[in-house]
């Protein structure tokens, strides 16, 4: 009777164990934020407060800045490569970004938004 016991709750615990992995995964939601000249796309970035984000940063041209100041993150951006930045949201505001990195003439509205709703 034990060995009938062991059968049963095998394929119980499985389904447990894959509903808690996939919960993990979906709860890091991923953004892929693109840098060219003069700009960023998307230009606003949507946020919830406390869930957790990986922007996935690329530049499409060359070195670009990421640098959001109020949230103290200045990353930059090289061509061909992906920059992975985790954030998670602790309170509801707007935080404006911009390029740190001089990008030619309109360098300097090269900048967007993070907008953390509650």
């Amino acid at each position: 009777m034990m060995r009938g016991t062991h059968w049963m709750l095998a394929p119980s615990l499985a389904v447990i164990l894959a509903a808690a992995t996939s919960d993990v995964a979906a709860q890091e939601k991923v953004i892929a934020v693109t840098a060219e000249r003069f700009k960023f796309t998307p230009g606003v970035i949507q946020l919830k407060v406390g869930e957790p984000v990986v922007l996935e940063l690329t530049s499409l041209d060359r070195k670009h800045g990421f640098q959001v100041p109020d949230l103290k993150i200045d990353e930059t951006i090289e061509p061909g490569k992906v920059t992975r930045l985790r954030i998670v949201p602790d309170k509801a505001a707007t935080y404006d970004f911009h390029c740190s990195i001089f990008c030619g003439s309109g360098h300097e509205e090269m900048a967007g938004q993070i907008v953390v709703s509650p």
